[in-house]
């Protein structure tokens, strides 16, 4: 049997692994970006992992999935972990979900003041 090289072990791995990576993203298309909306509210909680971070949101008695950036992003953007912190106030605009009126991708996160771009 044919020993392979450890180049050649981490593209065969790399390939296989893609699929699966993909399909846990999903592309910005499934948003109705031609309807921006501004929610006022409160983090209820809050995650910041890949492939982008989400809040629980409540806005007007109605509580919100928004899908907000990758990690690295809100991080070099200044926007760390602990200002998406439950209880915490923030205004949110962004677009609703083709099919799921109760999620927003969020453009932009404005919190104690401070407005922070997303895309």
């Amino acid at each position: 049997m044919r020993r392979r090289d450890p180049i050649e072990l981490a593209v065969l791995i790399a390939l296989v692994l893609a699929p699966a990576s993909a399909a846990a993203h999903h592309g910005w298309g499934s948003y109705d970006a031609s309807k921006p909306l501004t929610l006022n509210g409160k983090i209820i909680e809050s995650t910041y992992q890949n492939p982008h971070g989400t809040l629980r949101f409540e806005s007007s008695g109605k509580v919100w999935l928004v899908i907000l950036a990758p990690p690295f992003r809100m991080q070099n953007r200044d926007l760390p972990a602990e200002k998406l912190a439950p209880e915490a106030t923030a205004t949110v605009v962004g677009y609703v979900h083709r099919n799921d009126p109760n999620e927003l991708r969020a453009e932009r996160i404005t919190i104690d003041g401070r407005t922070v771009e997303l895309r």
